[in-house]
């Protein structure tokens, strides 16, 4: 059986290289590609891949809060995350929002193709490299992280405000009012106890809500 995946990440080399390895695997076929976490998920409804590989930092909306959307619209698809960071943090808002595997970009090429195979048969992998960063399996109900204090449509504001985006836009971009927008920005901020955008900017960044350029 052939294991159908889509490559999600904003550089085009990236994409290159990972397309590149995975032709040389007969068993896996790249069906398509996207550069921002809200192509991967249209995508992801228009070709139904059984694996997406997915970048973290993204623009528009980043690989974590993409694997949520997708992964509460189609949970059959399996979603490695591929990342920089090899922290607890990272990895259980990864877990959280539906990814099945954790793999850092620096893996080596036999790596991708393991991750690939193992969540497509529906288990879990996390690179070797950051298995001691594991976040633990008790469910302790407790916040690992204040971006667990946001929800998913805060998440997605925070995200468009730090690229510069203006609420007009933003309402267009996710079917909001512009008064909505603000709303949402405000009780963003107040959560997470900033008061200006060189802040919320660095927050972002800190978190992998959205991609340093």
């Amino acid at each position: 059986m052939t294991i159908r995946v889509l490559l999600a990440d904003d550089h085009a080399l990236m994409r290159e290289g990972l397309r590149a390895l995975l032709a040389t695997v007969p068993d896996i076929e790249v069906v398509g590609e996207a550069g921002s976490g809200r192509e991967a998920e249209r995508q992801v409804l228009q070709l139904n891949p059984d694996v997406v590989l997915m970048d973290v930092a993204m623009p528009d909306l980043n690989g974590i809060e993409a694997a949520r959307l997708i992964h509460a619209r189609c949970p059959a698809v399996r979603i490695v995350i591929l990342s920089m960071y090899a922290t607890t943090e990272y990895m259980y808002r990864a877990f959280e929002a539906g990814a099945s595997g954790y793999l850092l970009k620096e893996a080596a090429v036999e790596e991708v193709i393991t991750a690939v195979r193992t969540v497509h048969e529906g288990r879990r992998y996390l690179s070797p490299a950051v298995a001691e960063f594991a976040p633990s399996a008790d469910a302790s109900g407790h916040a690992r992280s204040p971006v667990d204090s946001l929800s998913t449509r805060e998440r997605q504001v925070l995200q468009l405000v730090v690229e510069g985006k203006s609420s007009s836009e933003i309402a267009g971009m996710i079917c909001l009012s512009p008064k909505s927008v603000e709303t949402y920005r405000s009780r963003l901020m107040m959560k997470l106890g900033v008061r200006d955008l060189p802040s919320l900017v660095k927050f972002a960044l800190e978190h992998g809500l959205t991609p340093a350029k």
